[in-house]
């Protein structure tokens, strides 16, 4: 039984990594549309990538130390990918919050980003 627990465990964490790869892919046609998005945004939405591919990797990992029963390992994985999901989620809330901030500015042509 345990087993059948885990796969259904890993399957919803690499669902995860494809929702979270289309919210990016969502995210990055919505600044597309947007005028005079500054570098640094879109550098900072390509890092998502990045962090997303470090994710999966950990997450193979994660499946060999679950099959290998090297609970630390895992334990400090799932902290790893967690880890990497916050940093994403808390700079995507920071570019949406400015995001809303200067939509609302209509005197100010350029948007400003955390």
């Amino acid at each position: 039984m345990q087993d059948h627990e885990d796969n259904g465990i890993i399957n919803r964490l690499f669902q995860s990594f494809q929702d979270l790869e289309k919210a990016i892919g969502s995210a990055r046609k919505t600044l597309e549309e947007r005028e005079e998005v500054p570098a640094e945004v879109v550098e900072r939405l390509n890092s998502y990538d990045t962090i997303l591919a470090k994710q999966r990797n950990l997450a193979k990992e994660l499946c060999e130390n679950i099959k290998q029963g090297n609970w630390d390992e895992v334990t400090r994985q799932v902290g790893l990918i967690n880890g990497l999901s916050a940093m994403i989620r808390d700079d995507a809330r920071a570019i949406l919050s400015s995001l809303a901030l200067n939509s609302d500015e209509e005197s100010d042509d350029k948007m400003h980003f955390c």
